[in-house]
């Protein structure tokens, strides 16, 4: 099994820890990848589902009877390699001066990269008629694991430390979809200029399609250094039954919203989520990678993870034998094109660690 094919079997069909108390905790619930630990696999650190069904049934295993300092990775309980947790961050230990402790406001994901959802509630989450089927952005809020809006001092503050502790190279900013046209780009733009202010961190921001194309130049003359808008399905018809309310804007609106984006932000500095796994085929991925890919935004495909707790929690996740189709296709197109996650200034698909695509191209 070479590295491409271990990183894509590892993240879709997850890690059984033995015991958790490995390295760094990892993720329940929230927006970004949830129920995952950070692992470093052969140089390479990729977030990993292990709070999951798959995982619990996983043959991909780690023991802490291993020596602290070698975790070993096991195939049905045969060691195959060596495994790395990153050790939590510094920040973490911190706090704002009115009691707010600092992981609250933001976490390390992967090893380099700080993450927020500035906005903890989204207006669809609450309506089964609307909410998408895959999302957990109020379960963490529910847990008192984050606070429902993180504010533009907060924020700073916390990026600051996050640099100067931790090493950190870039930031995403995602948020819940307010009850506004500008889909929360408005709140956006105000806390990455706030960040900007304190410390020099490239800036990702994260949102559905504004109703208006003139946020995109907004949010880039506050600080914002690259976009993402999250399409997560390509398929109209798997969008209708996955996520209901999200569906009501077209994916040619988001192909013009690209279009718009790209103006602004340039070639290789918009990109968009694909959740592989959710009913779209490997045909329909590849043509709409494709697509993406001829406009400059980069498609950042990553499998599928149920979470616990939504309505998709028993969905399967993808076979490796799916993504590796996706993943060397996409690869391809990507490499013709010239577009890489290297050269994006920041964001999910720079970072690439819930995904294996990076490898591919």
């Amino acid at each position: 099994m070479n590295k491409q094919q271990l990183i894509t079997a590892l993240q879709s069909q997850g890690l059984k820890l033995v015991e958790d108390r490995v390295g760094a905790s990892g993720r329940r619930g929230g927006a970004g990848p949830s129920d995952h630990k950070a692992v470093t696999v052969d140089g390479t650190t990729v977030m990993v589902p292990v709070f999951t069904d798959t995982a619990a049934r996983s043959p991909f295993s780690v023991s802490l009877d291993d020596p602290a300092d070698l975790p070993l990775l096991r195939v049905d309980g045969e060691a195959i390699a060596p495994l790395h947790f990153p050790q939590q961050p510094k920040f973490y230990g911190l706090s704002t001066a009115d009691g707010i402790p600092y992981w609250k406001i933001a976490l390390l994901h992967s090893h380099d990269v700080l993450a927020t959802t500035v906005l903890q509630t989204c207006r669809r989450y609450r309506d089964d008629s609307t909410v998408c089927q895959f999302c957990a952005i109020e379960k963490s809020l529910e847990a008192g694991r984050t606070i429902a809006r993180k504010t533009p001092a907060q924020l700073a503050e916390v990026a600051e430390a996050a640099v100067q502790l931790d090493s950190v190279k870039h930031m995403v900013m995602t948020t819940g979809t307010p009850n506004t046209g500008d889909r929360g780009a408005a709140y956006l733009a105000e806390c990455a200029r706030a960040v900007k202010q304190r410390v020099d961190l490239p800036i990702q921001a994260q949102c559905e399609p504004p109703d208006d194309f003139a946020w995109f130049a907004k949010l880039h003359a506050a600080g914002v250094d690259s976009l993402g808008m999250h399409l997560e399905a390509i398929t109209p018809e798997v969008r209708a039954r996955i996520m209901p309310g999200k569906a009501d804007v077209p994916v040619d609106y988001y192909f013009r919203a690209f279009e718009a984006a790209i103006q602004v932000f340039g070639r290789g500095q918009v990109s968009t989520y694909l959740l592989a796994g959710l009913g779209d085929t490997v045909e329909a991925l590849v043509q709409g990678c494709d697509r993406l890919i001829q406009l400059g935004v980069y498609p950042f495909v990553v499998p599928f993870v149920p979470i616990t707790g939504t309505p998709l929690a028993q969905h399967p996740a993808p076979s490796s034998e799916f993504m590796m189709a996706v993943y060397q296709q996409v690869g391809a197109l990507l490499r013709q094109a010239g577009l890489s996650s290297r050269d994006m200034k920041a964001g999910c698909g720079k970072c690439g660690a819930c995904s294996a695509l990076s490898t591919f191209e």
